[in-house]
């Protein structure tokens, strides 16, 4: 049962909005993971022939930007771009850019990662073959992680708390939680969250290769992503923003918004245990995902569902999976299914929670859940349902979602069909 002591103000998400490789929209990116499409493929917006891994999960053009000055967009980073485009479609599907509200009273928390690094590279480059005189005096207000939050809320008027996340690849499951605490305390009515992050870049991407974090597919970068699967190598970057519209319930219900689901307790906690791998054991994992429960004022066996950070590791994958036994018993875990949004999208790093989150949302409306894809050879040590393959029907009241990122960051939300 769900404990009805929890008084704090609801949170409800009533707007989406997505810029993935699948898709510039939340709605085209959702379809085409129900129909198990991916999106990853070999780079192509720089060339990536000298290196080993040459794949990646490209947002393949630049987002147009009709909502900031044509003179000032050309100044801003990569990333917070992804940002600003996904905002303005969440925004437009809650319908707050048509209708009044009190900006006082909204705000802004995106997260990300790697922020402006591609534009740091490219900025040093400058310097060192052209001298100081040639960096841009817009440089300084390009890169920092905080321009996202900055541009959507100058874009779009958002005047209340304004924050940014960076927790690497917890960042934007993270953001989201932060924004939700935020309305709980009273501090907003509305609150845009979420992640974005440009990370297919030669810089990144050869940070990962040097690790041996990433897969080497390149011949079939389609199948190279395959969490959960006993081939799995590495995961895929990816590029792309995740972009929730947060907004009390009574304030929603006023205008008549479109609610999609409730947020109903978010949880986090460090491993505190090596800077790159999990608890082999998946401890830390599983202290996030009892928080979140203990937030919701919900048990165990009241989760339908699993969206799974799950990034095609050997070891993450692995140790997710005593996360999620531990977190909601291994009984229950077993009987429940778990997909993972990394499968077809790549790990769009400080964007990957915030998509993956939506893409929970979306699985709540339509009580769908998107495939996992290439699992094709069983895994003794992940033993949990995880969708493989093929979309299905599942009756959803209640969904975890997971996001543990590197340094042992983990975050985790519950999310779930509105009941009065």
């Amino acid at each position: 049962m769900t404990n009805t002591t929890n008084t704090h103000r609801r949170v409800v998400v009533t707007g989406l909005g997505a810029i993935t490789s699948l898709a510039d929209s939340a709605e085209g990116t959702w379809k085409r993971l129900l129909a198990g499409e991916s999106g990853i493929s070999r780079i192509d917006r720089w060339d990536p022939s000298d290196l080993p891994v040459q794949i990646g999960a490209e947002v393949k053009g630049t987002p147009e930007l009709p909502m900031i000055d044509a003179k000032q967009a050309r100044n801003i980073a990569r990333y917070a771009r992804f940002a600003i485009a996904a905002s303005g479609e969440a925004l437009g599907d809650a319908c707050l850019l048509s209708s009044e509200f009190d900006h006082d009273r909204a705000g802004v928390i995106i997260g990300t990662g790697a922020g402006g690094m591609s534009e740091i590279a490219e900025m040093t480059r400058t310097f060192d073959s052209r001298g100081y005189r040639r960096v841009s005096p817009h440089f300084m207000t390009t890169f920092p992680h905080n321009m996202a939050s900055y541009h959507v809320a100058q874009a779009f008027q958002l005047l209340g708390p304004n924050s940014t996340v960076s927790t690497a690849c917890a960042t934007g499951a993270q953001a989201i939680a932060d924004a939700t605490a935020a309305i709980r305390r009273g501090e907003a009515d509305v609150m845009v969250s979420g992640g974005a992050e440009h990370a297919v870049f030669p810089l990144f991407l050869a940070s990962f290769i040097v690790q041996r974090a990433a897969s080497t597919l390149n011949d079939e970068p389609e199948r190279a992503s395959r969490p959960f699967d006993a081939e799995r190598t590495g995961f895929v970057i990816g590029d792309g923003a995740g972009i929730l519209v947060l907004e009390e319930l009574e304030h929603a219900r006023q205008r008549g918004a479109t609610i999609y689901a409730e947020l109903l307790g978010a949880g986090t906690s460090s491993d505190a245990y090596h800077p790159i791998a999990p608890h082999p054991e998946g401890h830390g994992a599983a202290r996030a995902i009892r928080m979140a429960l203990d937030d919701a004022g919900i048990v165990p066996e009241e989760i339908d569902f699993v969206n799974a950070h799950a990034a095609s590791t050997p070891l993450g994958d692995a140790a997710e999976t005593e996360s999620i036994k531990l977190g909601l018993g291994a009984e229950h875990a077993r009987t429940i299914p778990v997909n993972s949004t990394k499968s077809m999208i790549g790990h769009t790093m400080g964007a990957a929670g915030a998509i993956e989150t939506l893409a929970t949302v979306l699985s709540i409306r339509d009580q769908r859940v998107h495939p996992t894809v290439n699992q094709e050879t069983p895994d003794p040590d992940c033993d949990l349902d995880y969708v493989a393959n093929t979309a299905r029907d599942v009756d959803i009241r209640i969904a975890l979602k997971n996001s543990f990122g590197l340094g042992g960051q983990n975050a985790c939300l519950v999310l779930g069909r509105l009941e009065d």
